[in-house]
């Protein structure tokens, strides 16, 4: 600053000319007037002229000159004040007074308008004049109240009166800003408050908030206010911000349990306020007195303590002789710690703090009591609901501070609401008109209990959160709180349809994870931010899990919706084809975008694993930080903290997290002493015995865990607190990281093609991994030639003969070499990097181990020659040269696209034995005559049936020739095929179990019994063929009745068509398909059959062991017993007349008396058996 500058003082000389000049042309009082003010001829210029003084140069310039040289000159006490006070209510026609009272009005508004400078605003002119200009203000503020007319608010609201009345299509941008102007006046008017910072002369109390609501009482503002309020939308549109303004001062820090309290109740809580503060000052008058100074004790005191590091600390004072705890809490005093200060960088304004108690004189209370209920009751549901849809929209009239005043609004509103319901509630049980009392509705604040509500609160609270502003945070805490605390009181109403909104709402702000989320950030995420921050944000998180919990317990299938992250890969949607010349165009058509989205999904809600969210180490601090401030603290806020930490020791069973000795220490401190809670408050019993049980399970978890006495230092963890609860540490499994998709190249493309696309994949952005696998190739391709010529030169030494051969000089193999990443991305790349995996592949490098395990070995195997290692090293720096990346002429693709999954291959299920064989007989010596299931279950029938009925005609070929001619050599070779597979098919059969019909029994094994099982089932097996093979000798078994539908086969006596049944008596049995001839066989004509002592018939057929008792067949095969009859009556008469019908010579059998039982005898006819499952059938149906 200049010397100059100082001689010449704060302002401009000139200036300050100019500006008195126009002040003293406004005019002034005179004795000849008797005292009364008396306007200049050119008031109304003068008027004007120092507006746009202020305008241009203090607006335009960014100074303070010109509002500092009108506060000097006194020009709002002794001129404007005046000119409004000499405007008779009765001279409202008048033009002239009219326009000077607007004009007055015009420059009160600059002159009172708050300063509202952070210090990175402020500059010199600012700090010169700033402190001036806010005492100065005060002044104001007390002159327009303290008036000696009584009369300047009103006649400001006459003033703006003619464009009210106007309705608002007809009003013209002159009335708006007349009503504006209004409105903004009485706005700071109630904003101006004493500055923090400064000294105030005289009496505060004329400025107090009291004064203001009195005055805007007696002078009709409140009246205005609501009559605007309650026509919001209606009648007027832009006020609703600025009327928003004018309440949250009026209202901000006011007490609203005080404020609804009559004379009695007031004065009742005053007298315990009072008695409260009484017994905490004879508190400390006791405490002190135990160690005051007497009349024997006058002389200095100095004692020396010894401490554990044999050093002696001195403690001077006769107090510190009563006892031990007494000296150690005066060193404790005697310690200076020099905390570093950390200067707060607080840029938002002191006017709009909220957090600051506020008293209100009785009739002051009394009149905004009033104003409260009739605005709850008239104007709430209008004005909010219209603020709201102009911060939805973002409309311009709307600044960022207007979404803290409004929910702050709603928070105070609905609290004043609640108490209002609770006070009128207790008045009516006080007067025992309960029957007559009608329960009201919660429709009066409707507005702000409706989704919309709910989406821009926890819009505007994530906001701030993120920005780290707490003030507006807490704002949208307490709204929260109290919406809550509303939606409880409305479960618990008789009203149906308020209990059924409350679920609704209930239902709503649960369902979201994302809001569980926040409440616990907001509780871990407290610093420094104050106290009115910390009790918001646990009062909050105890109202939440209070509520939390009750509703989880009503509804148990309560659902919630959580969301994560998920990383989803698109495309570029544009391609430029056009220029392929462009190295970064093609980049960019390649790149992937990766976009983070919002994946939902519902789960399952579980209130134990929320409530375990809050028992971390942030949130104990946060609740150990409130209970610190336990003596300035009232009955619910103590109760509040007691049941969090009842939660977190009993309930959830981690006291563990409070063996900390800064807590311990706290506690001890509260029930102890010095300075612990008042033995005769309501919360001390309840923190008695919770302290009381808390050292108790820390001195047993001592006993237990001797650990726990270091621990006790600490924070703890989740593994220290897991192994101090248990005694062990906790396992936890790691799960693997999953493999990549495997790609392969679309197209049949050649091995260069496919390296050239894998290439192209990755020129872009991992070209150095090209390079490492040409390097890796090249150092493989020596490496692999230094051993194939050392192996040829030993080989030659040891036979010289082989010089110059071409055949493999040795059957030795080359070692595999090992593919070794050169840096650790590269190790996480060729197990994450499938394009990288797809390159490494087509040079023939494998994979050891299986795919889920990142560190498994890659190496180069011993197949690979030198040559081959070259060549593929060669592709790879070819296409490294030149890459290719589009294919196609006609559809041109680039190289990402040419890529594809590779198709997974089915795994089989292990009772799956189909072979590649159709027929019934299989070439493989593993291969079982039937599936698991039984001959039920074919395979191919179709198929089957054709083959067999191919070979059978073969084999009737060979037996209808002429006897004389013998058996050709093709069909002895036949024959000995058919003995040597049927023979292999029986040792198979022995060692077969079913798994259709594996008993638990079937796993105690025993070598004696098994081999006389074994035994007796070979003779019975051996029986039961040697008779099948007599009764078909005798012509017993003629024919198999089968129920496939044939055309031109439905009578009796076909055209010689055959038929095939399969039967199974047990999992041993054999399996026959019989020929089935015509049915004129049985009246003259018989099979032909050549049989062999020594080994099975040679007729084409292989018969299963037929059961020696009836009730052993198959219930699925229907016989006809009148057949059965007459086909054995005529067997038993004419056996040995009966021929070889195709031989033409006739052949005799005998048939010995058997049993009926010994024998399956099939009717000759063509019955039909419905619904029989061991048809083979061109379906797949069994």
């Amino acid at each position: 600053m200049d010397l100059e500058d100082v001689q010449q003082g704060p302002v401009d000389p000139e200036v300050r000319a100019y500006v008195s000049s126009l002040v003293s042309a406004l005019g002034g009082t005179g004795a000849d007037e008797e005292g009364r003010y008396v306007l200049g001829d050119d008031a109304l210029a003068c008027l004007k002229d120092l507006k746009k003084w202020l305008k241009l140069h203090d607006d335009k310039a960014n100074r303070l000159d010109v509002a500092r040289c009108l506060a000097e000159a006194n020009i709002v006490s002794g001129d404007l004040l005046e000119i409004l006070a000499i405007w008779p209510e009765e001279a409202t026609e008048d033009r002239i007074k009219s326009k000077i009272a607007l004009a007055c009005l015009e420059l009160l508004v600059p002159l009172t308008w708050p300063i509202e400078k952070n210090d990175l605003q402020m500059t010199v002119n600012h700090h010169r004049h700033v402190p001036y200009l806010q005492l100065a203000q005060l002044s104001y503020k007390s002159a327009i109240l303290e008036h000696g007319s009584q009369n300047i608010l009103r006649t400001a609201v006459r003033i703006g009166l003619p464009s009210m009345a106007l309705q608002m299509g007809e009003r013209v941008t002159r009335d708006e800003g007349i009503i504006k102007l209004l409105l903004y006046f009485f706005r700071n008017v109630a904003m101006i408050s004493p500055p923090p910072n400064l000294p105030v002369e005289g009496n505060g109390d004329k400025v107090s908030r009291s004064a203001t609501i009195e005055a805007f009482h007696r002078q009709d503002v409140l009246a205005l206010l609501l009559t605007i309020s309650s026509n919001m939308g209606e009648d007027f549109n832009t006020q609703d911000t600025v009327i928003m303004e004018i309440l949250f001062h009026l209202l901000k820090g006011v007490d609203v349990e005080k404020l609804f309290m009559d004379k009695a109740q007031l004065d009742a809580t005053n007298t315990d306020e009072l008695q409260s503060l009484l017994a905490t000052e004879a508190g400390m008058h006791r405490n002190y007195a135990k160690n005051a100074p007497t009349r024997h004790n006058r002389f200095g005191t100095m004692i020396w303590v010894k401490r554990d590091d044999a050093r002696v600390s001195t403690v001077s004072g006769q107090d510190v002789l009563s006892s031990a705890q007494r000296t150690l809490s005066k060193m404790d005093e005697s310690k200076k710690w020099n905390r570093p200060k950390h200067r707060s960088k607080d840029t938002e304004p002191g006017y709009d703090r909220f957090d600051l108690p506020v008293f209100l004189d009785e009739s002051a209370s009394r009149h905004l009591r009033f104003f409260v209920e009739e605005f709850l009751d008239s104007s709430f549901n209008p004005l909010f609901t219209h603020i709201r849809k102009a911060i939805e929209r973002e409309s311009d009239r709307v600044l960022e501070i207007h979404a803290q005043q409004f929910f702050y609004l709603i928070s105070w509103f609905l609290e004043a609401e609640r108490v209002r319901r609770k006070k009128k509630s207790n008045a009516d049980k006080r007067k025992k008109s309960l029957d007559t009392f009608e329960v009201d509705s919660f429709a009066l604040i409707a507005s702000v209990l409706n989704q919309e509500t709910f989406v821009t609160l926890n819009r505007f609270m994530q906001d701030r959160l993120d920005m780290k502003s707490w003030r507006e945070v807490n704002a949208g805490t307490r709204c929260f709180t109290q919406i809550l605390l509303i939606v409880q009181e409305m479960a618990e109403s008789p009203l149906e349809e308020d209990q059924e909104i409350a679920e609704n709402i209930q239902n709503r702000v649960f369902y979201e994870e994302t809001t569980h989320d926040r409440i616990i950030a907001l509780v871990r995420g407290y610093k420094d931010q104050g106290f009115a921050y910390l009790d918001s944000c646990t009062e909050l998180s105890h109202v939440f899990l209070r509520m939390l919990e009750r509703y989880s317990k009503e509804n148990v299938d309560l659902q919630v919706r959580s969301r994560r992250r998920a990383r989803a890969k698109r495309k570029a949607a544009d391609k430029n084809s056009g220029n392929s010349n462009n190295t970064d165009d093609e980049a960019s058509e390649m790149e992937d975008v990766v976009d983070a989205e919002r994946v939902s999904k519902e789960r399952k809600f579980d209130f134990s694993r929320f409530s375990s969210k809050f028992m971390t180490q942030a949130c104990i601090d946060t609740f150990v930080s409130f209970t610190k401030y336990y003596n300035d603290l009232n009955t619910e806020q103590l109760k509040r903290a007691h049941r969090f930490f009842y939660r977190v020791a009993f309930k959830q069973e981690l006291s563990v997290m409070l063996f900390r000795l800064d807590i311990i220490a706290l506690f001890n401190r509260m029930i102890k002493g010095p300075e612990g809670l008042d033995p005769a408050g309501k919360m001390y019993r309840e923190w008695d015995e919770l302290v009381r049980q808390l050292i108790r399970k820390m001195l047993k978890k001592l006993q237990q865990r001797p650990e726990l006495a270091v621990e006790m230092l600490f924070s703890k963890i989740n593994s220290s607190v897991f192994f101090l609860e248990y005694g062990y540490e906790k396992q936890t499994t790691s799960s693997r990281p999953r493999p990549p998709a495997v790609l392969e190249v679309r197209g049949a493309m050649t091995k260069d093609e496919q390296i050239g696309v894998a290439v192209a994949v990755l020129f872009d952005e991992k070209i150095d991994a090209v390079d490492w696998v040409a390097k890796m190739l090249s150092s493989a391709a020596s490496e692999r030639q230094s051993w194939e010529a050392e192996t040829a030169a030993r080989q030659l030494q040891i036979d010289p003969d082989q010089e110059g051969s071409d055949e493999p000089q040795s059957s030795l193999k080359a070692p595999s070499i090992i593919v070794k990443p050169d840096n650790e991305e590269r190790r996480m790349a060729m197990f994450k990097d499938n394009k990288l995996r797809l390159l490494m592949s087509l040079v023939g490098f494998e994979r050891l181990g299986i795919d889920d395990e990142p560190d498994s070995t890659w190496l180069i195997p011993s197949a690979l020659s030198a040559r081959e290692l070259s060549e593929s090293q060669d592709m790879i720096e070819k296409h490294r040269r030149d890459p290719i990346m589009t294919y196609g002429d006609e559809d041109p693709k680039t190289a990402e696209e040419m890529l594809r999954r590779a198709p997974t291959a089915k795994k089989r299920a292990e009772y799956d034995d189909d072979s590649g064989d159709e027929g019934i007989f299989s070439n493989d010596e593993e291969d079982f005559l039937y599936r698991a299931g039984g001959p039920t279950e074919t395979n191919k029938k179709s198929a089957a049936l054709a083959e067999l009925k191919k070979k059978r005609r073969n084999r009737r070929g060979v037996a209808s020739g002429d006897e004389d001619r013998g058996i050709s050599d093709d069909e002895a070779r036949r024959k000995a095929r058919l003995k040597a597979r049927l023979k292999a098919d029986q040792e198979k059969k022995r060692k077969m179990k079913s798994k259709l019909l594996v008993r638990d029994s079937d796993e105690e094994s025993d070598e004696d019994l098994d081999r006389d099982f074994f035994a007796r089932e070979d003779a019975i097996r051996m029986a039961q063929a040697e008779r099948v093979r007599e009764a078909l000798q005798a012509g017993r078994v003629t024919a198999v009745v089968g129920t496939q539908k044939r055309k031109g086969n439905a009578r009796e006596g076909g055209d010689g068509k055959r038929a095939r049944l399969d039967l199974t008596a047990s999992d041993t049995e054999d399996s026959a398909v019989v020929d089935k001839q015509s049915s004129s066989a049985l009246r003259g004509r018989s099979a032909s059959v050549s049989s062999d002592d020594d080994g099975p018939p040679s007729t084409p057929l292989t018969s299963p062991r037929i059961s020696s008792s009836q009730e052993k067949m198959p219930a699925d095969v229907v016989m006809d017993d009148a057949r059965i009859d007459s086909s054995q009556e005529r067997i038993r008469t004419k056996a040995s007349a009966m021929t070889l019908t195709d031989q033409g010579s006739d052949t005799g059998s005998e048939a010995g008396d058997e049993d009926e039982d010994d024998a399956l005898v099939a009717p000759a006819g063509r019955r039909r058996a419905k619904g029989t499952a061991l048809l083979l059938d061109d379906s797949d149906e069994d």
